[in-house]
């Protein structure tokens, strides 16, 4: 290959690695039962997409760029952010396909907010950190910007009852963020996620056909987890699901409630097609 040509294949590839290059960011655990609570700044979990600023664009989790119209980045600083693109509780599939569009609608992304709830590479604990993102929001004075409440509750039974009324109106969950932890990335003990159903991923290897009602219909999906085991997920699939299942091969986020002796997800729900 001549020496100029390689250069620019070199150059290229650099660039790509750099466009698309996900970043590295804080992911939560599920809380387990030895929890302090008191130790924790307390947020509802935000059913939106993941979506970090560098300070010049908007990234996904993944790395890819987000679209977003200029209106709605212009005011946001040249540091970094951290948040979810989010448009309502259960609205989740809505976000997703406004905020993954190439050309952005200006309409559609008036409805999205940008939940804001962390500060990458920030000084100071976590408490310190939400205090300067609500002073960064109040300036920005941007009804699409939003910096997530936080707070305190000094007990699991208040945990669970926060947790109640969130999921029984429409919500997922709750964060529990340390107040004391400084700024980390990967999957850290310093963020736990708290919801009534884990859930988890797995890949699409076949499609079981339906009986009764469900004749001529999907009536369960043929999944394999990470590690080979292989299960169904025959609940929690509407009727456009059965009629359009997810493409073998297609990565499916799923509900469950433990795992049986075997290892294997008990009472299986399908959520959502991982994006």
């Amino acid at each position: 290959m001549p020496y100029r040509l390689f250069s620019i294949f070199v150059a290229l590839a650099c660039f790509l690695k750099a466009t698309y290059a996900a970043p590295a960011l804080l992911l939560a655990k599920e809380l387990p039962p030895q929890v302090n609570v008191a130790d924790y700044l307390i947020s509802e979990k935000y059913d939106g997409v993941r979506a970090y600023w560098d300070g010049r664009k908007l990234w996904f989790r993944g790395g890819g760029e987000v679209h977003a119209p200029t209106w709605f980045t212009e005011r946001l600083p040249q540091q970094n952010l951290d948040g979810e693109l989010w448009v309502g509780r259960g609205q989740f599939e809505l976000a997703s396909s406004i905020v993954r569009q190439k050309i952005p609608n200006d309409t559609e992304w008036r409805r999205i907010h940008y939940m804001i709830f962390e500060l990458p590479n920030g000084a100071g604990d976590f408490a310190q950190r939400v205090a300067k993102i609500q002073i960064l929001v109040n300036t920005i004075n941007q009804p699409q910007i939003v910096a997530v409440k936080h707070y305190r509750l000094s007990s699991r039974h208040e945990l669970q009852r926060d947790l109640d009324q969130i999921v029984e109106q429409g919500g997922e969950g709750l964060m529990l963020h340390l107040a004391s932890a400084p700024y980390v990335t990967g999957r850290s003990d310093v963020l736990y996620k708290l919801k009534p159903m884990a859930d988890a991923e797995a890949t699409v290897i076949g499609h079981v056909a339906g009986q009764g009602k469900y004749q001529n219909m999907l009536g369960a999906l043929r999944m394999r987890m990470s590690d080979g085991r292989v299960f169904n997920i025959g609940t929690g699939l509407s009727d456009e699901v059965r009629h359009h299942p997810p493409a073998i091969g297609t990565m499916v986020t799923y509900r469950y409630r433990g795992l049986t002796k075997n290892g294997l997800p008990r009472f299986a729900s399908y959520w959502r097609i991982r994006q």
